[in-house]
């Protein structure tokens, strides 16, 4: 496997990107850009980015605006349409990679947020679009008086960070999955306004706008995320003709790091497969 690093830049800020692929480039069957979820990082999916290349598709990743090795203040972004523009730098650099294959997007929490308002809201030419966990509805009612507080400072102060407080015991059933996560110095737990009240409210648009949808689309989700609710992720499934939907019974938020994971990346790469074959 060939892994390489890239930057972009973009609103005044250093991307950090990474991309693996084959050895053998002509076996590369397409390219898959990879969108990391909130207070994480690229480096969480090397074990997800080696499988695919070992299936023969190369995968493109990048640490998102206020995350992992990409310069700028933790945990804040200057607008969603800023995040949206980033995927569009991450395809350009699949298509400079491989300009005749297909690209697809993946996306993972609020990872899948983006890329499937980018899927709804953009022109593009995507093959396909895979979202697991996508952060479209929370799996718990956060407080009246801290959504009221976070829209006034979203007005006064967007780039104010304050704590997530997610509890690390909801993202994977496996203990060695949360310590890890507890442990990687470039997770972290802080969020603005831009990044959590503007992710609420773009997922709600999502599910309500899933008529639009024309791409195809493969959806994944635990039962048991007490972190972002699959309901969710199953209506905005009920509102399209374009989705596919897999539910992950008693699967926790991190799919590609819980109990299902091989069951999940077979899932993908067959679902992968037949759009390309």
């Amino acid at each position: 496997m060939n892994q390489q690093n890239f930057t972009f830049h973009q609103y005044k800020t250093d991307f950090y990107g990474q991309y693996w692929q084959p050895e053998n480039l002509a076996q590369v069957k397409a390219v898959i850009v990879l969108v990391h979820g909130m207070g994480e990082h690229l480096g969480r999916y090397q074990h997800v980015a080696e499988e695919l290349v070992k299936n023969n598709y190369t995968v493109v990743a990048y640490d998102q605006f206020g995350h992992g090795k990409t310069t700028g203040k933790k945990g804040h972004n200057p607008s969603f349409e800023a995040l949206l523009e980033s995927v569009d730098k991450a395809i350009n650099k699949a298509k400079e990679l491989h300009p005749k294959l297909p690209v697809f997007l993946y996306g993972h929490s609020m990872g899948g947020n983006v890329v499937i308002n980018y899927t709804l809201r953009k022109e593009h030419d995507l093959k396909g679009v895979i979202a697991t966990s996508p952060f479209l509805q929370l799996a718990f009612q956060p407080p009246a008086w801290k959504l009221t507080a976070g829209k006034i400072l979203q007005k006064i102060t967007p780039s104010v960070t304050l704590p997530s407080e997610l509890e690390t015991s909801h993202i994977s059933r496996i203990p060695e999955e949360v310590t890890a996560y507890e442990n990687d110095p470039l997770v972290h737990d802080k969020i603005s306004p831009n990044y959590g009240i503007t992710i609420i409210n773009t997922g709600k648009w999502a599910i309500e706008n899933a008529t639009k949808l024309k791409t195809p689309m493969l959806l994944l989700h635990g039962t048991d995320d007490k972190i972002i609710d699959y309901k969710g992720t199953e209506a905005f499934h009920k509102n399209s003709t374009s989705s596919e939907l897999k539910l992950y019974p008693e699967g926790y938020h991190e799919l590609h790091n819980d109990f299902c994971k091989d069951e999940m990346l077979n899932d993908i790469i067959t679902w992968l497969n037949s759009k390309v074959s």
